[in-house]
């Protein structure tokens, strides 16, 4: 583990490794610690710069830009301290190095994507880097963290990287054949005032009472009162366990069936509590003496997993405010498997809203990982269960409030996990998040633009590029259009593209009803790196999807224009859907429309005077509007609040 912890012996911030990237044509700070007063001198690709550290014991310099090189290079650090004291890293190459930040979605690693295996199993590219920075809270910038050095892209390194991040990657590395660097910097289940420094959101007057009300007393004691009212529900005993109920034998207690995946609240037993979930399988035939692979999903909340009566896994919400829907994937060891029965057990512990374990049924599967030809179990459909604790109906504020031991806390994550990198020279950052700032659409038309500048400010490289997804599809589809708050944040993230150099992914068509972590995250990738090769690096392809320019009324119809149409429009199905419309009264109705040219004409017969227009606005709509490069049209109303369109994207080609 690198960290800076010692100031009086050179030491060099915990980025700086072997196997680093280091970006192209960019002036490269270069910083660390060492003996007050201390000459540090750093050598690097046949350059020196030389510095004193100041009376902290800091030191820094800036190396001059340099082109990028995939053959490795040595940078050597000198201080004339007592010790004569040197460090020398190897393996470095020079390259696009790019920030992999957000919540889960960008958290969600390579072996639980789509065709996970395969993926890691073909990643050799050792022009690839990650470095990962590790989760941490902090009330103040830290300078130093403790963290793994830069890795290599193998198989093995590969499998817990962020998935949106190496896809991202990957398709730059490919498309420009130099190395590619990415430092990733995520935490499930967080919002974006978390990712923002205090100065950015004091200084706006929309954003400053996200601070600001920390400072009043009677918060804190709420905080108080409700995480001493949650510990009660969590300071609970497994008394399950002692009573045999992950053993193989028959339990005793009280067991019925159960269908999964579902919330227990949804098959009628409706309070919070601690369930039990038993199954029994039959192993095919060779997997016997071999270590399997235990996809169960997403168990909401804390998990504790069984097989054989042996615990292979657990995530508890404390310690992960995102364990209600992060999938569960735990490795069993060779000697726990045998032939005949086999039990699976697990042990659910919710304290508020829902439980259960939530899937989706296609990610409920058993595996041989080394048998990959050798089809799954399937794990989904009956259980038994049993409860162990049953709480009752506990009643919970619509909004707790988090102290600064949560991710949660305004500015904690920046302090902790983002000021120790700063100011690593990067080419730009990629960000996937929003869903936990589903609620608050409106505040965050200001406060992702003011994260966005305020990371800008304090990396002080200029206005690098920053692309994003936006949220994808989720939950149940609906019958009727209507208002839906996933659908307002996905605008707010749009109007972001206001801002100079940024770039947005649609993700509206690649997402999961059931699963608010779809595994496809290969197109996530693509669809950022395409923004990067576009706006960023200058090639000729398409980066965007149809984006809504304007409509014109004709009768009981409405001609609506786009952006990025790319050749032509096209309708992935049998018929163009996804839109509605509606006149004066805001009363919206699925509309009829058809693709003519450039353009897509709407109307409905019981809509004769139309004045507004939607598409793809629901949580999760079904919606199949692409363009000839096969991006999805992002999603768009026409009564959005005024000043609400995105300016045109500006270029920021480099050489």
């Amino acid at each position: 583990m690198a960290t800076i912890i010692v100031k009086d012996r050179l030491q060099l911030a915990a980025v700086f490794t072997d196997n680093m990237v280091l970006q192209q044509m960019a002036e490269l700070p270069v910083w660390g610690t060492c003996g007050s007063g201390v000459l540090v001198t750093v050598s690097f690709g046949g350059g020196k710069k030389s510095t004193l550290a100041d009376e902290n014991g800091n030191w820094r310099v800036n190396l001059a830009p340099m082109a990028a090189a995939s053959r490795p290079q040595e940078m050597k650090v000198d201080a004339n301290d007592l010790l004569k004291s040197t460090i020398i890293l190897r393996n470095i190459l020079i390259g696009e190095v790019w920030l992999c930040s957000g919540q889960s979605n960008m958290e969600f690693s390579v072996s639980l994507a789509k065709d996970g295996d395969k993926e890691c199993a073909s990643a050799g590219f050792p022009g690839i880097r990650f470095f990962t920075v590790p989760q941490r809270i902090a009330e103040t910038p830290q300078e130093c963290m403790a963290a793994d050095p830069w890795k290599v892209c193998t198989p093995e390194s590969v499998s817990g990287f962020s998935a949106a991040g190496y896809f991202f990657g990957r398709e730059l590395h490919r498309k420009l054949g130099i190395p590619v660097g990415l430092i990733h910097a995520s935490w499930g289940g967080t919002v974006a005032e978390a990712w923002t420094s205090r100065v950015a959101l004091l200084k706006n007057a929309e954003l400053a009472d996200l601070v600001a009300r920390y400072d009043h007393s009677e918060i804190w004691e709420s905080i108080a009162t409700y995480q001493e009212a949650i510990q009660r529900t969590r300071d609970q005993i497994n008394v399950g366990y002692p009573c045999g109920w992950a053993d193989l034998p028959n339990p005793l207690g009280e067991w019925n069936d159960i269908e999964l995946p579902a919330l227990w609240q949804a098959r009628g037993l409706d309070f919070s509590g601690i369930f039990w979930f038993r199954k029994a399988v039959e192993l095919p035939a060779g997997w016997h003496g071999k270590e399997l692979r235990l996809s169960i999903g997403a168990a909401d909340k804390s998990d504790i997993t069984y097989f054989n009566n042996v615990k292979v896994g657990g995530i508890s919400i404390a310690d992960r405010p995102d364990s209600w829907s992060l999938p569960r994937d735990y490795a069993v060891p060779a000697h726990l498997t045998k032939p005949g029965g086999n039990v699976i057990a697990i042990r659910v512990h919710s304290d508020k809203f829902g439980g259960g374990m939530t899937g989706p049924a296609a990610a409920m599967q058993l595996s041989c990982p080394a048998l990959l030809e050798s089809a799954p179990v399937p794990l989904d459909g009956v259980w038994r269960y049993a409860v162990e604790t049953n709480y009752g109906k506990i009643e919970i504020p619509a909004d707790p409030p988090v102290g600064p031991d949560s991710p949660n806390f305004p500015c904690v994550l920046f302090n902790g996990m983002l000021f120790p990198v700063i100011p690593f020279a990067i080419r730009g950052a990629v960000w996937y998040q929003g869903e936990s700032n589903v609620g608050r659409a409106i505040q965050y038309r200001t406060l992702f633009p003011a994260m966005i500048q305020d990371w800008r400010t304090h990396w002080n490289q200029g206005e690098f590029p920053f692309l994003f997804v936006q949220i994808a599809n989720f939950n149940p589809e609906l019958a009727r259009p209507g208002e839906s708050e996933w659908a307002e944040l996905r605008e707010a993230q749009t109007m972001a593209l206001r801002l100079p150099h940024t770039g947005m992914a649609v993700a509206i068509d690649i997402g999961d009803a059931g699963d608010i972590h779809p595994v496809n995250k290969q197109d996530v990738g693509q669809r950022l790196a395409v923004n990067a090769l576009a706006q960023v690096y200058g090639k000729q392809v398409p980066y965007s999807g149809p984006v809504f320019k304007s409509l014109a009324i004709e009768g009981n119809a409405m001609r609506i224009d786009f952006d990025h149409v790319n050749g032509k429009l096209e309708c992935r199905g049998e018929k163009l859907i996804g839109f509605a419309i509606a006149g004066a009264d805001r009363q919206f109705l699925w509309a009829n429309a058809e693709i003519a040219g450039d353009q897509v004409i709407v109307s409905s017969p019981a809509i004769p005077e139309p004045e507004f227009v939607r598409y793809a606005w629901a949580d999760n709509p079904a919606c199949n509007l692409y363009n000839g490069a096969g991006l999805p049209a992002v999603p768009f109303r026409s009564d959005m609040p005024k000043n609400s369109l995105p300016v045109p994207l500006t270029h920021s080609t480099i050489p």
